[in-house]
């Protein structure tokens, strides 16, 4: 069933939820594979960044189709966006959790913008993420429009912020990177812990890969209930599927794309299960 991100984040203990980008059918399916296999729940996350893939109504109608019989709950999230029309698009789409992105903005400014897309969404039953601080930018990011450089979240200014907008997830940056880490991950578990004290909503990690699991474990533990993973899909998947295309270089489109489900089910199943500890 689909169910909102305030909802599902709702009563974790020492657990975090899943957050995988998908572009297409095979992606979407993929992700329900994993949510069936695992019994777990999960959230299917759409990036602005990628409507050129697909429609935001393409996208709502396959969800739903993809996760009426699962034996978990999903979420449908617009990631990464920073436009009030798409993400009032969103809504109307369907969505059931959207991601205002003012992270480059000045901290009135964000505050302003994410106050205003809270009462919007919040009106239709739909939970809103936003971001204080920013990620730097790795390697083989696609995400290329939201480099606005590396600035860690003041812990000071997270709990003003929430209280001032009435969002009900905040995405927090210590040192995690957009795609790949170009050298050893610092992050800084120490801003983490004071951010959980100042914040008594859930907080959000962008940048889940890559990230050694140790630390995303103690993230988990220290206040984080959603990760959110895209560049490791993406590579795992395209690394898989050019070894069977080198393999066999006759081998079926129609094949294929029944291979890229199982194949992103595989990398969504192991962070399901990384993150829901089980």
């Amino acid at each position: 069933m689909l169910v909102n991100l305030k909802t599902i984040l709702s009563g974790l203990n020492q657990k975090a939820i899943g957050s995988f980008n998908i572009y297409s059918y095979e992606t979407i399916h993929g992700v329900c594979k994993a949510v069936e296999k695992t019994g777990q729940p999960a959230i299917i996350s759409f990036g602005a960044s990628y409507l050129n893939n697909m429609s935001l109504n393409t996208v709502k109608y396959i969800v739903e189709e993809a996760a009426k019989d699962l034996p978990a709950d999903v979420v449908l999230h617009l990631d990464h966006c920073k436009d009030m029309d798409v993400i009032k698009a969103a809504v109307e789409a369907g969505f059931t959790s959207v991601m205002y992105d003012g992270s480059a903005l000045p901290f009135e400014e964000n505050v302003k913008n994410s106050r205003t897309v809270a009462n919007m969404a919040h009106s239709n039953g739909v939970s809103v993420e936003a971001e204080l601080g920013s990620l730097a930018l790795g390697e083989h990011s696609n995400e290329t429009d939201i480099d606005h450089g590396e600035a860690y979240t003041n812990p000071d200014n997270a709990a003003d912020f929430v209280n001032m907008t009435g969002v009900d997830a905040l995405a927090v940056s210590i040192g995690t990177v957009h795609g790949m880490y170009k050298a050893k991950p610092n992050i800084r578990i120490d801003i983490l812990k004071e951010i959980s004290q100042h914040v008594s909503i859930p907080l959000v990690l962008h940048g889940g890969s890559g990230t050694p699991e140790e630390k995303l474990v103690e993230c988990i533990e220290n206040g984080i209930k959603k990760i959110n993973v895209n560049t490791e899909i993406s590579q795992y998947t395209v690394a898989k599927l050019y070894e069977i295309i080198t393999e066999d270089k006759n081998v079926h489109l129609s094949k294929l794309t029944l291979l890229q489900s199982d194949i992103v089910s595989e990398i969504v199943e192991k962070y399901i299960r990384l993150f829901g500890r089980i």
